[in-house]
């Protein structure tokens, strides 16, 4: 096991947390406040926004493997530093759009400071840190993430009202620069040489992880492309589904809102209760959650409206977690952040096309349309059920 880093770990959660609740506010949850004034303001269609929005997402998929493979030979801090710098550039460009072209060119630095600075770098960067034992500190910084929206849409509203959508932008820069990057900078270790094999050393040859082993990797592959597909889904589409189902515009928006707390309280049972079993079973229970609420909102109508969003949001909290954990209690640490690079590459392409095939699923099948997504939870669920835990703590797959 990697030795421990000089810098205590609640200090460590804490940072990243904290910088990593930033890089999400100013980065995945920006387009739901600030598309609308975007578009006016560029002179652009607000679909041609959230287009832009979705090739970020590409980016970051496509270049997620190769991030985690530096992570994996040199820890993640200055990975997690460039990304502050880099999120901050993207930010500055989109502030000073103009037009189609300079509003593109925005969202393209933006995905590459999300491939280099959201979940999978951290959680890389934490198990490059503390090998085996990183399952406590990747649940503790997505408790504190989770937040990210409740306190980014809020604040990115005021400061549309109160500034400007280009002022806005300006502030989210400014916090990358002046508190994210320092916290990343000066308060995460660098990982111990200790932690490293010979083969592993800086400047030493490394053997690509790649697919192997082809059906653990294929299978929970599936899993995360499934359920950030319904993630996806329900976060471009949960207020107007349920104004389909019945409910009125403020019990629609009433229960949107709870999906926020239900994905921390779950996180927090998964923390209390869950920590000590093997993260495959929250993801089985995860998987069943979505569907459950489905039932709910069919059966109850209206009235369940609410339930469906607390049961889909402690889902996704629990699967956001098993996103970080599973890959390390299969397969053990070493190459974990290419292998999580990999891995994460469906499943953000399937976040980033979710949007537009859901609401084509909701044009042609009205309410219907959640029967596709509570099918591909149960067919993740019948992905995880095929999974075995490995003996012992995890496997080292070189």
């Amino acid at each position: 096991m990697a030795a421990e880093p000089a810098q205590s770990r609640s200090t460590v959660v804490a940072a990243l947390g904290t910088s990593q609740t930033l890089a999400w506010a100013s980065s995945y949850y920006l387009p739901a406040i600030l598309a609308e004034p975007i578009s006016a303001g560029v002179g652009v269609p607000r679909a041609w926004v959230f287009g832009a929005f979705t090739v970020s997402l590409l980016i970051a998929a496509f270049a997620g493997p190769y991030v985690g493979r530096v992570i994996d030979r040199y820890g993640g801090r200055g990975v997690l530093v460039l990304s502050n710098a880099v999120l901050a550039a993207g930010l500055i460009a989109l502030a000073a759009a103009t037009g189609p072209l300079s509003l593109f060119f925005a969202w393209v630095l933006l995905g590459a400071g999300m491939s280099l600075g959201l979940y999978d770098a951290a959680f890389a960067t934490l198990t490059r840190l503390y090998g085996h034992d990183a399952r406590g500190p990747i649940t503790g910084i997505t408790l504190i993430a989770g937040f990210a929206s409740t306190v980014g849409w809020p604040l990115s509203a005021y400061l549309d009202h109160a500034l400007g959508w280009r002022e806005t932008c300006l502030v989210w820069a400014a916090l990358n620069l002046l508190v994210a990057l320092p916290l990343n900078r000066f308060l995460l270790p660098v990982p111990p040489q200790t932690a490293l094999s010979a083969d592993d050393a800086p400047g030493a040859p490394v053997a690509p992880v790649g697919w192997k082993p082809y059906r653990e990797m294929f299978l929970l592959a599936f899993v995360f492309g499934a359920t950030w597909f319904v993630t996806g889904s329900m976060a471009a589409h949960l207020p107007g589904l349920l104004e389909r189902a019945g409910a009125t515009p403020f019990e629609a928006v009433a229960a949107a809102a709870l999906v926020g707390p239900a994905q921390v309280g779950a996180r927090i049972a998964e923390f209390l209760i869950l920590r000590r079993v093997h993260p495959l079973l929250s993801a089985r229970i995860a998987a069943t959650l979505h569907p459950a609420g489905v039932a709910v909102l069919l059966l109850a109508g209206p009235p369940g409206a609410m339930l469906f969003a607390i049961l889909y949001g402690a889902g996704n909290g629990m699967m956001t977690i098993a996103r970080g954990t599973l890959p390390l209690a299969i397969f053990g640490p070493r190459g974990y952040g290419a292998r999580s690079g990999l891995l994460g590459a469906p499943a953000r392409a399937a976040q980033a096309l979710a949007p537009m095939l859901f609401g084509l699923l909701l044009d042609g099948m009205g309410v219907s349309a959640i029967f596709v997504s509570a099918g591909l939870c149960f067919a993740a669920l019948g992905a995880l059920l095929c999974l075995r835990p490995a003996r012992g703590k995890g496997r080292d797959e070189g």
